[in-house]
């Protein structure tokens, strides 16, 4: 086996992850192997040690996630970019698929005051009053920020399916709404990058009696994901035909196997990289001469002292 690789971001074997991980239709969870970890380069190593190794490559890609994020601000708020762009995240996973930890570690390394990160969870009176993407609308990214969101408009043909909250009518209606509720997005300069955490029965069942035995988790519990439980094939069929109706060239799924945390990580982090990399990013070059405004500040009295005062800040 050969050293691991320090110090730099490894590019994912066999191709982008992007590539590997996008589904067509129709999808088939049942194929897709919740500990797999595709893309994952040999260098990694075996056992234990991948784990240090996804962690400091999820490290590495951070730093330029960090730099596309501020790139992606920095020409909204210039005007260089018109209209300015916006990215958004989705996370979609049954119950402890691991949505709050992956937006905990990769935006770990953004600038909080260019993040978006919104959750939804059981509407209230005053959405329900509205249609089912009312609310989803009110909490998009504005210009120039990355978006998070934790659960999202997929809620209403996963939940509101499964759970009868709806007629069947209304939730199939819905397909169609959210293709053309996406396409309005993406023909509006938000890229989407639309991901299901894909977990297996077994590791929900660990992660939940976790909560039950941790009594600093004991808050993540909440008994009715116990019954969600017993809906298990249910979840799947109706994940299963989101995935399959609502993948699109301009707004695709990707499935990323999701029992191993640490490759749930490196994945999405490499997933929001690549579309990063899209995107045509840059700095926005000075809109006034640098070098009249360094003779003006230093003729305003700044002297060596000040001037190596502010170069050390």
């Amino acid at each position: 086996m050969s050293a691991p690789q320090q110090g730099r971001i490894v590019a994912p074997d066999g191709g982008s992850v992007r590539e590997l991980l996008r589904v067509g239709a129709p999808v088939d969870l049942g194929a897709i192997d919740p500990r797999s970890t595709p893309g994952l380069p040999s260098t990694a190593g075996r056992g234990e040690h991948r784990k240090a190794w996804a962690r400091e490559q999820v490290a590495l890609v951070g730093g330029e996630l960090g730099r596309q994020q501020e790139m992606l601000f920095a020409m909204a708020k210039t005007g260089l970019d018109r209209p300015a762009r916006r990215v958004l995240l989705v996370l979609q996973a049954m119950d402890c698929g691991g949505k709050d930890g992956t937006i905990k570690r990769v935006a770990g390394a953004m600038n909080p005051l260019g993040l978006h990160i919104r959750s939804f969870g059981p509407p209230t009176r005053q959405e329900l009053r509205h249609d089912f993407l009312w609310r989803i609308r009110r909490e998009l990214p504005p210009p120039g920020y990355v978006g998070m969101f934790n659960r999202s408009q997929y809620e209403d043909v996963l939940i509101a399916r499964v759970g009868s909250l709806v007629p069947e009518a209304t939730w199939r209606a819905r397909y169609d709404e959210i293709n053309s509720f996406e396409r309005e997005l993406t023909e509006g300069h938000l890229t989407l990058i639309k991901v299901m955490l894909h977990i297996s029965y077994a590791e929900q069942g660990k992660r939940l009696l976790e909560r039950l035995t941790d009594p600093r988790k004991h808050w993540k519990y909440n008994p009715s994901d116990v019954d969600s439980r017993s809906h298990w094939d249910d979840y799947q069929t109706a994940y299963a035909e989101a995935l399959s109706r609502c993948g699109t060239d301009a707004a695709p799924w990707f499935v990323v196997p999701a029992d191993r945390k640490w490759y749930r990580d490196w994945a999405v982090a490499h997933l929001l990289r690549e579309t990063f990399d899209t995107l045509g990013l840059g700095y926005p070059a000075a809109d006034f001469d640098v070098e009249r405004e360094r003779e003006r500040l230093s003729a305003g009295g700044a002297g060596a002292g000040g001037t190596a005062e502010m170069n050390s800040r």
